[in-house]
């Protein structure tokens, strides 16, 4: 074999072959095999070997295989006769080494041609099925019909809506809100975001605000909002969280691959499809829930679990992470969670209780101020601009008696311009000249739509005996309470006392304690009189905030002293005269403004919690209700002149200081 390889002209000069030499040409046989003619020439051309294959010496032979095999064209001398047999011992070693890699790389080349040529079939019956498909699913008549029916539909396209032309194009055009969109500028372009939540009365622009703020911040120095930033919308209210976690569009879900549905491709091989949702589609911008207080409290809690981690996390029984078959991205998902870095807005409509406790101490909160009727004017008239329309001397006057919402005056105005447009002769003539609208057409609309004024409290400069204005407050909206109160004699110690049973009992208490401050201040018993105390309208009074109006209007009905009408007050009466503070007074400040009150009296320790001047009220603070009486009635009160002790004795059932007893008694 080895002089057929070699031919006669190279082969080396016959001599007479011992055991040795016949062992060195099998080697030479077999590398012939494994590697073939051509290979093994060029191999020993690089390695500066064919001249030793080609000699009779076997230590030069065995030398040139060395080469070969370590593919080492350095090695030199050739081996010592004594080393001869060792190394061809060592390189039959060798050559069975490449022999057994060689078969092996055969087999497995065997078995990939094998699977390629399977896949390759499989990919042919693919190809093949979806053309029979193709074939025998044409499009009926019918199918043809609908698919018709449905490209007409997407030719028709209305005029944009009234809400979206006269929606507020930028942060100057929100009115009625400048600090509220101060503080939720500076939130978000900070080089630290926070989450918010924004607290307000429906219709105020809350989530105008978030939208217009983040277009405004994104992409400017020390913001971390990039220029791609999304803006994801959601409402509280379609968020709903299923225990069994088979649908959840805010955090994400995960669709098994035998009851859900996953995609056929994952559910031919049962690998569950994990779907991430809003919260990291909003990835690196803002997330705003609307009315995020609709939401449930367990929802809530997972949403809170996101912003902790950043991440939402996906879980499956059907997930098995050996699994070979289970694409990259479904692995990621599942072992890494999806991101989900984004600062999240909620708004809502409701008070604070209706929010996770623990959600909120994550939040800034931003409370959206309600709108007063100039406000309303100055939203009717900007949008009358847009809506190139004049407006009859008035009317927006008229709109804001109707609404304290920005979005509801916008609608009154709306239907108003219908009724206008509907009403002219040319169709035509708003285009050229702006269409009039009069105050009557806000009338029909209101008429149509069974509106009725949002205020019919009215404040007057005529003082009144036993009339005053209370103030209430209920979530966001404040509102002017009116009592009156009307005695009449009756047989010493044997008068009654009628109060609203609707009122409340808190209310009650506040006649009762205005009733022994009454006795206290003027000598007057209670007992003595038949007294009628009325809360106009018959409404609620949820708290003790009323009762310094009660005692004023108490002791209007029973001195005959009057009280001005363009004052409100708030604030619990004591049984030592004091005007203890109450809550929700920066939103009964709003409601005294609608009413027309120019004075609002409100207790000491509330003064810090209303800016001074605000809405362009007076603002009285008081501590005492001998202070508060000097704002309330138009003349001042007599006090009872009695002696020291006289006094003691009628006020024996209660301890005050001598100070007290001396400002409560005039002295």
């Amino acid at each position: 074999m080895f002089r057929k390889f070699f031919g006669k002209k190279n082969a080396p000069q016959p001599h007479q072959e011992t055991e040795l030499d016949r062992e060195i040409s099998a080697l030479y046989g077999i590398l012939v095999d494994v590697m073939g003619s051509d290979r093994l020439v060029l191999q020993a051309g690089k390695m500066d070997a064919l001249r030793y294959m080609r000699s009779h010496d076997p230590a030069e032979r065995v030398l040139a295989l060395r080469r070969i095999l370590e593919e080492n064209p350095t090695l030199s001398p050739p081996p010592k006769k004594s080393e001869i047999q060792e190394q061809v011992v060592l390189l039959s070693e060798m050559i069975a080494d490449i022999m057994a890699r060689r078969q092996i790389e055969d087999k497995i080349e065997r078995k990939i041609s094998e699977k390629l040529e399977k896949e390759h079939q499989d990919y042919v019956k693919d190809i093949r099925m979806q053309i029979l498909r193709e074939e025998n699913n044409s499009e009926s008549p019918h199918d043809a019909k609908k698919r018709e029916e449905l490209q007409g539909l997407e030719e028709i396209h209305l005029t944009q809506s009234i809400m979206e032309l006269l929606r507020p194009q930028s942060l100057e055009e929100i009115v009625g809100q400048e600090r509220a969109v101060k503080s939720l500028r500076s939130k978000l372009a900070s080089p630290y975001p926070q989450h918010l939540i924004l607290y307000g009365p429906p219709g105020v622009g809350k989530t105008t605000a978030a939208r217009l703020v983040l277009e405004a911040v994104r992409g400017t120095e020390l913001c971390p909002f990039s220029e791609e930033a999304p803006f994801i919308e959601t409402d509280g209210t379609t968020l709903r969280w299923d225990p069994r976690d088979v649908t959840n569009p805010l955090i994400g879900s995960v669709h098994d691959p035998i009851y859900q549905g996953a995609q056929r491709q994952l559910a031919d091989s049962g690998i569950p499809e994990p779907k991430p949702g809003l919260v990291t589609d909003a990835h690196g911008g803002i997330l705003f829930i609307d009315e995020i207080g609709e939401m449930d409290i367990m929802l809530q809690n997972k949403l809170l679990k996101v912003l902790e981690d950043k991440r939402a996390f996906f879980e499956s029984s059907y997930y098995d992470p050996a699994d070979e078959k289970v694409p990259p991205y479904v692995k990621m998902l599942f072992e890494n969670g999806a991101p989900a870095d984004f600062v999240l807005i909620g708004a809502t409509t409701r008070d604070a209780s209706s929010i996770n406790p623990a959600l909120r101490s994550r939040c800034a909160e931003i409370y959206f101020e309600p709108l007063t009727p100039a406000h309303i004017v100055e939203i009717v008239n900007n949008a009358a601009q847009k809506l190139n329309v004049e407006l009859e001397s008035g009317l927006a006057e008229i709109i804001s008696e109707y609404t304290i919402e920005g979005r509801k005056a916008i609608n009154i105005l709306a239907d108003a311009y219908s009724l206008a447009l509907d009403r002219a002769d040319d169709k035509t003539l708003h285009v050229e000249h702006p269409v009039k609208i009069s105050k009557q057409d806000v009338y029909e609309v209101a008429q149509v739509s069974r509106l009725y004024q949002y205020v019919t409290k009215k404040a007057s400069s005529k003082a009144m005996v036993g009339h005053i204005f209370g103030l209430g407050v209920s979530g966001f909206i404040g509102s002017v309470i009116e009592i009156e109160a009307v005695v009449f004699a009756a047989e010493k110690g044997k008068g009654t006392i009628r109060f609203n049973e609707t009122a409340g009992s808190m209310a009650k208490d506040s006649v009762f304690n205005a009733a022994s401050v009454l006795r206290r201040v003027t000598g007057k018993d209670i007992h003595d009189y038949d007294v009628h105390i009325n809360v106009i309208g018959g409404g609620n009074i949820d708290g003790p905030s009323a009762g310094t109006a009660i005692l004023a209007a108490l002791i209007s009905a029973v001195t005959g002293n009057k009280i001005k009408q363009d004052v409100a007050v708030t604030g619990e009466i004591s049984l030592q005269g004091k005007v203890r503070p109450v809550g929700g007074v920066f939103e009964k400040a709003y409601g005294a403004k609608q009413a027309g009150i120019k004075t609002l009296v409100i207790p000491k320790e509330n003064a810090k919690d209303i800016p001074k001047g605000h809405l362009g009220l007076k603002i009285f603070a008081v501590d005492t209700a001998a202070e508060a009486f000097k704002k309330i009635f138009a003349a001042p009160v007599e006090f009872v002149d009695e002696t020291k002790d006289e006094q003691i004795k009628k006020i024996s059932s209660t301890t005050v200081t001598s100070e007290e007893l001396k400002m409560l008694t005039g002295d």
